[in-house]
């Protein structure tokens, strides 16, 4: 897979995205809805896939990454049917899509505040998280999250290195 050249994106380590995966394994199959949210090089969205997800989609605000992501799916032969890849912010893919996911990964920049896109996934009357479904963001170690924002609960934390996994269901 193609990297970008700056530092600008941050992509999940080979070895936590490993320990997600091993995770995730149980809750994916050929009818799984992955959500890449701020997906930088769509590497989580990929792997998603090659475990057997049936759909990804990978939303990232650069034009660059964007692009970066379609290479790499056109490099790995991933069929088109099978992806969708968006140039949005989040909160406005969110607030605008009327899709429902399984699994959610949110990957923003560190210096981001999480909790508007939490509390939307935990909105009562929101659709974006099917039911039995799962959000997981990555942040860094100093960046604390709620247990609890909206319907949604924190189930599960897994620190790597400095970053962390919040896992999410709703309560």
């Amino acid at each position: 897979m193609k990297s970008p050249p700056s530092s600008h994106t941050r992509p999940t380590s080979d070895r936590l995205r490993e320990t997600l995966f091993n995770i995730l394994a149980p809750r994916i199959d050929e009818e799984t809805r992955f959500l890449d949210l701020c997906s930088g090089t769509g590497a989580v969205g990929i792997e998603a896939l090659s475990r057997g997800a049936g759909h990804a989609t990978f939303v990232d605000k650069s034009r660059k990454s964007c692009a970066l992501i379609e290479e790499n799916l056109d490099l790995l032969e991933i069929p088109e049917a099978d992806t969708e890849v968006v140039q949005s912010d989040a909160e406005e893919f969110l607030r605008k899509t009327e899709d429902s996911f399984d699994i959610i990964y949110f990957d923003p920049p560190y210096r981001d505040d999480y909790r508007l896109v939490l509390y939307l996934f935990g909105d009562p009357d929101s659709k974006l998280l099917a039911p039995g479904g799962v959000v997981i963001a990555e942040r860094h170690g100093k960046n604390e999250l709620p247990d609890l924002t909206g319907e949604l609960r924190r189930w599960r934390m897994l620190k790597q290195g400095e970053s962390v996994l919040s896992f999410y269901e709703r309560a």
